[in-house]
C-alpha cells in the first residue's frame, strides 16, 4: 500500500474530519455547524490574548473564513483541524498585537484599580480584573501557552502543536507564566 506519510507517523485522528469534508463541499449546514462548534472557543482565545472583545470577534470570524477556504484542500491525517485553527487564530492575534493600538493588553494594567473593591459583591469581578491584568503583562508566548492550556483546555501536545513548538518548550513557557502569575497575584493566594 502506497502512503505519502512516513511509516513512523500514524495518521492523526481528527474529530472534525467529517464536518470539514462537508464544509469543503460547500454544505451550508456543515458551515453553520462548524461555526457553532468553533466560534465561541476561538472568540474566547482571541479575547484572552488580545484583551479586547470586539477585536476578538473580528479575529475569530477571520479564522473561520480561513477555515472555510482551507476546508476543500485540507490534508486529513497530518494534523488536527482544530489545532490548525487555533494556530491561525493565534497568528492573527499576534499580527493584531504587532500593530500599536491604544487600549491593547499593554494598557489593561492601567485600567485595573489596585485598591480594594468598593463593594464585597464586586469581589469576584475585582479578582477577574486582576487576573486579566496579570495575564496582559505576561510575555506573549507565555500568555498564549497559559490561555491554550488553562482556558482553551488543550493538552500539552495539542497546545505545543498550535504554538509550533516542542512540548518541552511549552512546559517551560507554562512554568514561567504560572510563576509570574503567582507573583503578580500573591495577595490573592492563601
Amino acid at each position: 500500500m502506497h502512503s505519502d506519510r512516513p511509516a513512523a507517523s500514524p495518521p492523526v485522528d481528527d474529530p472534525d474530519a467529517d464536518l470539514v469534508r462537508r464544509v469543503g463541499t460547500g454544505d451550508p449546514l456543515a458551515v453553520r455547524a462548524l461555526t457553532a462548534r468553533k466560534l465561541p472557543r476561538l472568540t474566547a482565545l482571541a479575547a484572552r490574548v488580545l484583551g479586547d472583545a470586539a477585536e476578538a470577534e473580528d479575529i475569530a470570524q477571520e479564522s473561520l473564513i480561513r477555515a472555510w477556504r482551507q476546508a476543500p484542500v485540507w490534508r486529513f491525517g497530518e494534523a488536527r483541524f482544530d489545532t490548525w485553527l487555533h494556530r491561525v487564530t493565534l497568528n492573527l492575534c499576534r499580527d493584531r498585537l504587532r500593530r500599536v493600538r491604544p487600549g491593547g493588553p499593554q494598557d489593561l494594567e492601567a485600567l485595573v484599580d489596585p485598591g480594594p473593591a468598593p463593594d464585597r459583591g464586586l469581589e469576584a469581578r475585582d479578582v477577574g480584573d486582576r487576573v486579566a491584568a496579570a495575564m496582559a503583562i505576561l510575555p506573549a508566548r507565555q500568555r498564549e501557552a497559559v490561555v491554550l492550556c488553562h482556558y482553551q483546555e488543550m493538552g500539552n501536545i495539542q497546545a505545543a502543536a498550535a504554538l509550533g513548538i516542542s512540548v518541552e518548550a511549552l512546559e517551560s513557557l507554562l512554568s514561567r507564566g504560572r510563576r509570574a502569575l503567582r507573583a503578580a497575584l500573591s495577595d490573592l493566594v492563601t
